[in-house]
């Protein structure tokens, strides 16, 4: 038997998680730094799987198959294609970045609440999402991916209800009350959509008969497996609603802002750049891979979904006053360019959009966790308590100002390849929709600069004169963050080569080929 790398990939991060839990609790340095090793020890391991993928080899590769619940037909089968390889790699090489960012957020404090901030617990469960998202982006057996895709939710709302921000710590009543809200609101909307998933699951079961995704795929594709049209496009909304919640679209994002905001900015990072990608990734792999025709007939209203996202979502963060939830809604606006790609079912505008979370991820995690040292600095996330922070901390400016222009999508930096692939893609099949898309460019330019120039610019204000610049673990998380960004917006490559015949595959599955273009009507 082969050695069950991806497997390993995923039980590293939760070796290291009930490690870490395990450290006395007088040693909580101790167990942050085993944390960072285990974390490290998944990169390596997530690097060996990157590169052993053959990008012309078979659809799924690394393969596992074992017998779990056999009674149900349940199997433990794991498989990565080019598109969860992607996302694999994003998740692995962000998580000691998020560790190292929140290395004092646990830290005891001298207060009542201290007992709920254990520095083992908090890095043991992210450890443990770090395992359940690297399974979720391998697992080829849909009720495995569903135990995951809820499994996840556990650490998360313990993440954010019990470790939340600390600038509110000791001069806000409210403070507890919120993170509860925030953290309560995130599980209600993300377990409302697994039990409709859940649902949805088992009626596809009874349908195919199977879990396997290669073998529904294959029976659809043969003509062996035939589904009526309503059973199709019922089955698809009880997943694509699930997705939607997790991704987040429009109108389900609204847990969203609230989240990100009362979690730390690491913890936020791991929301918005990692965990909620499942939710994209899992619509390209199930609901285009397993319900083609139904996703074609939703694609209008998905389309005009997305849209509203984009928009949505770029006009409330150009009104936002809290840092973090200017993100927030940023990311929202991202999300509906990811969607938009997918469902532009075009091979520019999947493998764009494939890109795009991959980008996203790394753009948002270096936005957000210089972000959060500023706001650690100050104690505050209103924008109006800054001012002429280039001043007094050019380093600290100047690495906030590369996050935000990578936000933007500016030439040169990762994010603006995957934005004009999705774009491209989108103009090719649906014009108007794409030049609806475009004003999303316009606005993201808007709130970004104007982010800037309101916390980095202007007379120094006398809250920051003394603040202190960036240090070596802070510089130690914001530079290799941004030498990423510039070398993936220089050569983006090694990237296209492992997605684009993952997308191949996905057009295939949907019979959709890209439009050809009008050369007559051009002339």
């Amino acid at each position: 038997m082969s050695f069950p790398l991806l497997t390993a990939t995923a039980a590293l991060p939760a070796i290291g998680a009930i490690a870490t839990a395990a450290v006395p609790a007088a040693r909580r340095t101790a167990a942050k730094w085993l944390a960072l090793l285990f974390s490290l020890g998944t990169l390596v391991l997530a690097a060996v799987v990157f590169l052993r993928f053959e990008p012309g080899g078979d659809r799924y590769q690394l393969t596992e198959s074992h017998a779990w619940i056999a009674d149900f037909g349940v199997r433990y089968d794991l498989g990565v294609d080019g598109i969860g390889v992607a996302l694999l790699a994003l998740t692995a090489l962000l998580i000691p970045f998020v560790i190292v960012a929140g290395w004092h957020d646990a830290d005891p404090l001298e207060t009542k609440s201290s007992r709920w901030r254990p520095t083992q617990g908090f890095f043991a469960l992210i450890l443990m999402v770090e395992a359940m998202v690297i399974l979720s982006f391998v697992a080829t057996d849909v009720f495995l991916f569903y135990i995951l895709f809820e499994a996840m939710l556990i650490p998360m709302y313990f993440l954010i209800g019990g470790f939340g921000d600390r600038a509110h710590a000791g001069t806000d009543e409210n403070a507890a009350a919120q993170r509860s809200y925030a953290a309560v609101k995130f599980l209600l909307y993300n377990l409302a959509g697994g039990l409709i998933m859940l649902a949805a699951v088992i009626g596809l079961y009874v349908v195919a008969g199977s879990f396997s995704l290669p073998e529904i795929a294959e029976a659809r594709a043969n003509g062996s497996l035939e589904m009526a049209t309503s059973t199709e496009r019922w089955l698809f909304l009880g997943f694509f609603f699930a997705f939607a919640v997790k991704a987040p679209l429009w109108p389900l994002h609204t847990w969203l802002p609230n989240a990100m905001g009362e979690a730390t900015a690491p913890v936020a990072v791991l929301i918005t750049a990692i965990v909620d990608k499942v939710g994209t990734f899992a619509m390209l792999r199930f609901c285009l891979g397993l319900f083609p025709e139904a996703s074609k007939w939703a694609t209008p209203v998905i389309i005009a979904l997305a849209l509203v996202s984009i928009v949505y979502g770029a006009l409330l963060a150009v009104g936002q006053r809290d840092i973090k939830r200017l993100i927030a809604y940023a990311s929202i606006s991202h999300f509906g360019f990811i969607i938009l790609g997918i469902f532009a079912m075009t091979s520019q505008g999947q493998s764009g959009a494939t890109l795009y979370m991959v980008n996203h991820g790394i753009s948002t995690a270096a936005l957000l966790l210089v972000a959060g040292f500023l706001i650690t600095r100050r104690g505050s996330r209103l924008i109006a308590d800054y001012g002429g922070v280039q001043k007094v901390a050019p380093v600290l400016a100047g690495t906030f100002l590369i996050g935000g222009l990578a936000t933007l999508s500016l030439p040169g930096l990762a994010p603006f390849v995957s934005e004009f692939l999705v774009l491209v893609g989108t103009f090719s099949a649906y014009p108007v929709a794409g030049i609806i898309a475009t004003s999303g460019i316009v606005l993201a330019a808007l709130y970004v600069l104007v982010l800037y120039q309101r916390t980095m610019t202007g007379p120094v204000q006398e809250s920051v004169r003394s603040m202190p610049d960036l240090k070596g673990r802070e510089l130690a998380v914001a530079v290799p963050l941004i030498a990423v960004l510039i070398f993936l917006g220089v050569f983006p490559k090694p990237l296209t080569d492992v997605v684009n015949p993952a997308v191949e595959h996905t057009m295939s599955d949907v019979q959709k080929k890209d439009p050809q273009p009008d050369v007559e009507a051009a002339k």
